[in-house]
């Protein structure tokens, strides 16, 4: 058999490599460990989570019953709690509105008899309205009849003077056309010497001037000849294109001259329009003239009418202000009545709750007069009234049952009162009497501040005695107080 070899000693590398080696192995073990006892934990605690989540909610659902048949238990309670009182409710609102049924029918005939009178007071006061403005109507007429008059008047008075501006100006007119034709003379004078000298001078220039280009064409055709010669010369072969072209342009020159015939009737028609428009033009502007004066009149006149105008438009305007103005305070005298009117309706409403069923029965008191006085009052009745204001209140005889209900509650309220006054009087006279018999059976500071001839203490009276002789003394008398014998009777 072969011999083994036998294995040397370990170098310290390799002692630390196996080390090393080792803690890792055992670190890798760690590891593993953690992660399965992690993922284990990780499962518990995933299923503990579903065992808790699926025993609350089974709890949820058992509180979620109980509460329940609690909470009907309650609930039934307070429906018969609430059914009782919405019986007992129901009951009341029955009852009040049996209650407020027949005082709606009490209210609706108290209605019907207010709106009856209502109805009658209202009329007369419309009749009342009527009958002024009837005045109005009638005061509004003379007012206007007296405008058209003063109106008529004035206009009258502006024709009259727009007559006599009239004949001042047609003379101003005539005076200022004679003025004009004497300038008009003196500055035809003028310019006809003006146009004079121009002429001369231009006669004396064109002579000048026709002198020097005489020279200047002399020059100007000798050197075209010699031109001419040169030209002729050197253009023989282009000749009779030239004489083609000179047949060509004397008939050209045939058509010009034909053509400048008709311009010249041209122009001469020309001419005679702008005659003709120049004498239009004369008779347009003096017609111009005329209408602008005719213009300048009528804008006058129109500013006059104008004037008139917003002087009547302002008369206008204040009698609508102060017409305006009267009508706001009527309509507010009348708003301060029918106000006043629905008070004494509401104090009448009010005061029917407290009318005996004698007032109801009959709420207008018989006459007091005698049958003598009833005769003569109707005998004066037939008679017209001379003083003023029997004359009113013949506009007021309508209100003769609402003053005899009015002269009934004041009489009443009058005695009521006097009797008020006696029985305050009687009052007074029973309090005095009670406190002067209560003042002689007690005892307190205030009787004891004043004077009392039946108090004695230490046999002296509070009432001073009159100034005497020291000589004679009063005789001395012993008085029991009536309240200590009453408390030792009794």
């Amino acid at each position: 058999m072969p011999r083994r070899g036998k294995k040397g000693p370990k170098t310290e590398e390799e002692k630390l490599l196996m080390l090393q080696q080792k803690m890792m192995a055992e670190e890798e073990q760690l590891r593993k460990k953690e992660r399965l006892l992690n993922q284990f934990l990780k499962d518990k605690l995933a299923k503990e989570e579903r065992n808790s989540t699926l025993n609350l909610n089974k709890i949820n659902t058992q509180w979620r019953v109980i509460l329940r048949e609690v909470k009907a238990k309650e609930l039934r309670k307070d429906i018969e709690i609430l059914s009782q009182t919405f019986e007992r409710v129901v009951d009341c609102k029955d009852s009040v509105i049996k209650s407020l049924a027949k005082d709606l029918t009490e209210a609706e005939g108290q209605y019907a008899h207010a709106l009856q009178g209502h109805l009658h007071n209202v009329d007369e006061l419309l009749e009342l309205q009527r009958s002024r403005l009837a005045y109005l109507e009638e005061c509004y007429g003379e007012e206007l009849e007296a405008l058209t008059k003063e109106f008529e008047t004035e206009r009258k008075m502006i024709i009259d003077q727009h007559e006599k501006e009239m004949r001042y100006l047609q003379d101003v007119y005539l005076a200022m056309e004679q003025n004009f034709l004497d300038t008009e003379y003196e500055a035809k004078l003028e310019f006809q010497s003006m146009w004079d000298d121009l002429k001369n001078k231009n006669l004396e220039e064109k002579h000048f001037l026709r002198m020097q280009l005489e020279g200047t064409v002399e020059d100007l055709w000798r050197r075209f000849q010699e031109a001419l010669k040169n030209y002729t010369d050197a253009t023989e072969d282009r000749k009779l294109a030239f004489e083609t072209l000179k047949a060509r342009d004397e008939k050209s020159s045939k058509e010009i001259e034909m053509q400048m015939k008709k311009l010249q009737k041209i122009q001469d028609s020309i001419a005679i329009l702008r005659g003709k428009i120049s004498a239009h033009t004369h008779e347009n502007e003096e017609q111009n003239q005329h209408i602008r004066e005719d213009k300048d009149l009528v804008h006058r006149q129109l500013q006059k009418l104008k004037q008139h105008m917003s002087q009547a438009q302002a008369e206008a305007r204040r009698n609508l202000a102060k017409l305006t103005w009267e009508s706001n305070i009527a309509l507010k005298a009348l708003k301060k009545i029918v106000e006043k009117g629905n008070l004494i309706l509401k104090l009448a409403e009010i005061c029917r709750k407290f009318e005996t069923e004698e007032e109801k029965v009959l709420p207008f008191y018989s006459s007091m007069l005698t049958p003598e006085e009833l005769k003569e009052v109707e005998k004066n009745d037939h008679e017209e009234p001379t003083i003023e204001l029997a004359k009113l209140m013949e506009n007021f005889t309508g209100l003769e049952n609402f003053w005899k209900r009015y002269n009934k509650v004041k009489l009443e309220q009058l005695s009521l009162q006097r009797r008020r006054a006696q029985l305050l009087e009687t009052n007074e006279k029973l309090r005095h009497m009670l406190k002067q018999y209560l003042d002689g059976i007690s005892v307190n500071d205030e009787v004891l501040s004043q004077l009392n001839p039946l108090f004695i203490i230490n046999q002296r009276s509070n009432i001073p005695s009159p100034q005497t002789d020291h000589s004679q003394q009063q005789p001395i008398y012993n008085i029991i107080e009536a309240a200590h014998v009453v408390s030792h009777t009794l």
